[in-house]
């Protein structure tokens, strides 16, 4: 069997890396196409040397650019290496502009489809990673599903066949790594931090960054906190701090620390040492669950609910009252139910690409 699997974004270097593993173990042929989408050393080719994930077979550098050209061009250089590869299965991941090119050169040459992390939805059509998901599960011939939420999302819109409930491969990835990361990692070393002694940030959706208003008030957010907040900065939010003229745009502020992108292991380590999480980032909503981080999310909804409904995760939007009230307000409780699997989703979906019959 042979498989040609499309990642380009970072969150799915993290979710290939355990999956890519089973594969091999599996006797699996994989193909890895890397569209380029992000490009970075901090951003792409670090994940690949601390996870230990295959080098791509053919890196499409695609990089940076408007929705329409970016998936354009994507389109362009997977349907090439499908008609050359001529695989049995095309795998995508999440919901980027890469699953959507993935995904159409599939179905436009007949080819089957499985995506990983299919059901998600947060109901927000302004979201183009909304639009992403919703077309590639409805193309999809399988559907790996990380929690049973996003299976019941699917059966909403009648899809049923082909659904399959096999955990999170994030999940996966953080039961590996994260005593890895904790034995190499010098992070908070280097950055003089002490544990449960600073708040750790990301933004880099398009409805904060490329609003201006939101990214003020976030920022603003961020410099009234009375503690040490650590930023790991996407290169785009970067560009679009730099455009703002305000003091909030600018890094220096006592509290708030700017830092470059940094590697899987040292986000680990960030994330389960931090006394709290403030992101608009989906995959580190749930990787502050796993740590058991309490986590504030600055948007407005979220594709990860049950994070929300456990008490674990709080929706703050860019609302920089809401923001400051819930940093030094917001408590979980006791409790975090077991929503993501038990670590084996990626042994599961190589089983089931594996069976005869896979309905």
């Amino acid at each position: 069997m042979k498989i040609v699997t499309v990642i380009g974004a970072r969150p799915q270097f993290i979710k290939a890396a355990l999956v890519s593993k089973a594969f091999k173990e599996a006797g699996i042929t994989e193909f890895l196409v890397h569209t380029g989408q992000h490009y970075d050393y901090g951003m792409s080719q670090v994940f690949f040397e601390e996870m230990n994930i295959p080098e791509p077979n053919i890196n499409l550098s695609v990089g940076s650019g408007n929705h329409g050209w970016q998936t354009a061009q994507m389109l362009i250089g997977i349907e090439n290496v499908l008609l050359a590869e001529k695989p049995d299965w095309v795998l995508v991941y999440g919901d980027t502009n890469s699953t959507l090119a993935g995904t159409l050169a599939a179905v436009k040459l007949h080819i089957s489809l499985a995506h990983v992390e299919a059901g998600l939805r947060s109901y927000n059509r302004e979201m183009p990673e909304e639009h992403n998901r919703v077309l590639t599960d409805h193309c999809a011939d399988l559907l790996f599903c990380p929690t049973q939420i996003a299976v019941d999302n699917l059966a909403k819109e009648g899809i049923t066949r082909g659904v399959h409930l096999v955990g999170d491969t994030m999940y996966d990835a953080v039961l590996q790594f994260s005593e890895i990361a904790i034995q190499r990692s010098t992070i908070l070393q280097d950055l003089g931090l002490k544990p449960k002694g600073y708040l750790l940030a990301t933004v880099h959706r398009a409805s904060n960054t490329d609003n201006p208003a939101n990214l003020q008030n976030i920022l603003s957010a961020f410099a009234e906190i009375d503690e040490p907040v650590i930023f790991p900065v996407h290169p785009r939010t970067r560009q679009k701090i730099n455009e703002l003229d305000t003091v909030a745009g600018k890094s220096t502020m006592h509290n708030l620390q700017f830092i470059d992108p940094v590697g899987y292991l040292d986000m680990l380590v960030l994330e389960q040492s931090a006394r709290m999480i403030l992101t608009d980032s989906g995959g580190m909503q749930k990787e502050a669950y796993f740590f058991g981080t309490p986590c504030i999310t600055l948007r407005s909804e979220t594709e990860w609910i049950e994070t929300v409904e456990s008490g674990w995760n709080v929706l703050t939007d860019a609302d920089s009252t809401q923001i400051i009230n819930r940093v030094h307000s917001f408590t979980p409780p006791p409790a975090r139910p077991t929503f993501y699997g038990s670590g084996h989703a990626a042994e599961l979906i190589s089983q089931v690409l594996e069976r005869p019959s896979r309905g």
